[in-house]
């Protein structure tokens, strides 16, 4: 087993930042770059980087305590759900705290990384930056994020519109929909929130869906909703049918509220959180209509043959997975699909890692943290990886599990758990340690 020497971090945001602490506590050389000026990534309203989808009114869909780093909880003044200017500031104390931000090497980013012969037969890893520069290191770690490069319809609509048409990751402010005749495509979290700003300013706000999701309130039974059945201790199909039996109870049947129905159970397909969309359709501030079947000018036409003047299209349609630093040759994620050991760790270059590349039930930064931990165990030296077999073997064994469970979309190619993978994560931290000490034994005895 090989103890890498140095590692190279890519992005400072809130999964960059939870690697760089593990691996300053576990003694290793690493350098991180970041594009910004500051920390927190796609938390940070008007981000100089250009990749922030923050927005002015953005409130964080999962509570405070489901989203805090284990090592570093976020203030008790906080509510449970922080505005987007509370979590960029826990994240710039977070790198205060723990003394890391002279660890950061900012406004400068990664242009290319390929892997290159190294020293002692062993491949190593040139990385040229954006001041020219170029590093060698021995395990470079992805963490640049996965809600910055915006997906467009593919393809495009047919015909025209001579009105404005914005990703919901161009969105700043709902000013920018005052008075207007707004169509908001999509039913995410990111839509949900935009239709519902829309609706407080816009002449009109239409909300377009391809197909139905489960939509939560922020809060069931006086707590947040994301604090209810947080244990991976009971089998999924007896959570999914609790679940429904309180949602049921709690929400009803979403039809009610003018959405489409579900085209699957609960748990199949990743839930939206709003505390305020099923109000303001419920007051008939936003009016529910079907996918966009054309667009026609000054209007929008709809596949239920429906047609209704339009000023602004706001498209909530996701984002792609990419790594420009890459030759899409040697690593891409085609239709966002990147298969990875435990969402981490490249089966062919195990020099290559990936920290926060996942759609969890659940927050990211909890399991970058863990990541991050693990990651740092490798490069210690105190967990090993197992070999390749195995490691293709889980690999496929993961995503059968995902693909048999959730509904077939690119927001599902990496969905997981929090709970469960988690679980999941010491259990094989378990095992890699274990590999670990036969390795050290094994050199010992000869």
């Amino acid at each position: 087993m090989t103890v890498h020497r140095r590692a190279c971090v890519i992005g400072a945001g809130s999964s960059g930042i939870a690697v760089v602490k593990a691996l300053a506590d576990a003694g290793i050389d690493f350098d991180c770059f970041e594009k910004s000026d500051r920390v927190g990534g796609n938390w940070v309203f008007g981000n100089k980087n250009g990749m922030s989808a923050a927005y002015e009114g953005l409130y964080i869909n999962t509570s405070r305590e489901r989203m805090q780093y284990a090592d570093y909880p976020m203030p008790k003044s906080y509510p449970d759900f922080p505005h987007h200017t509370q979590i960029a500031a826990y994240f710039d104390d977070y790198v205060e705290h723990f003394g890391l931000r002279r660890r950061i090497t900012f406004e400068t980013s990664v242009e290319h990384a390929e892997l290159v012969a190294g020293s002692a037969g062993r491949s190593a890893w040139r990385v040229r930056l954006s001041n020219g520069e170029e590093r060698i290191c021995d395990m470079l770690i992805v963490a640049n994020g996965h809600h910055w490069d915006p997906l467009w319809p593919d393809p495009p609509l047919p015909g025209s519109f001579d009105g404005r048409q914005l990703h919901a990751h161009q969105y700043r402010s709902k000013d920018e929909l005052r008075g207007k005749r707004v169509v908001v495509v999509g039913m995410g979290n990111s839509a949900m929130d935009i239709a519902v700003e829309s609706s407080e300013v816009a002449k009109r706000t239409f909300l377009s869906a391809r197909r139905g999701v489960y939509v939560f309130p922020k809060y069931m039974f006086g707590k947040p909703v994301d604090q209810l059945f947080t244990t991976a201790l009971l089998p999924w199909p007896v959570r999914q049918r609790i679940g429904e039996a309180l949602y049921k109870i709690a929400v009803g049947d979403i039809e009610r509220y003018g959405l489409p129905k579900p085209d699957h159970r609960l748990g199949e397909a990743h839930p939206t959180i709003s505390g305020r969309i099923l109000d303001r359709l419920g007051h008939g501030a936003i009016t529910p209509k079907p996918v966009i079947a054309r667009l026609a000018g000054d209007a929008v036409e709809f596949s239920d043959g429906t047609r209704e003047e339009c000023d602004v299209i706001v498209w909530c349609t996701g984002y792609r997975v990419t790594f420009p630093f890459f030759d899409t040759s040697f690593v891409s994620a085609r239709d966002n699909d990147l298969p990875l050991f435990h969402r981490v760790f490249h089966p062919e270059h195990t020099q290559l890692a990936f920290i926060g590349l996942l759609q969890p039930l659940g927050a990211i930064m909890p399991i970058a943290e863990a990541q991050g931990k693990w990651l740092a165990k490798h490069l210690r030296g105190d967990y090993a990886l197992p070999d390749a077999a195995t490691m293709n073997r889980t690999i496929e064994h993961d995503r059968r599990a995902m693909f048999e469970r959730y509904v077939p979309s690119k927001r599902h190619m990496m969905q997981v758990d929090f709970d469960d993978y988690l679980r999941d994560l010491d259990r094989e931290i378990e095992r890699g340690a274990k590999r670990a000490r036969r390795d050290r034994n094994g050199r010992q005895k000869t």
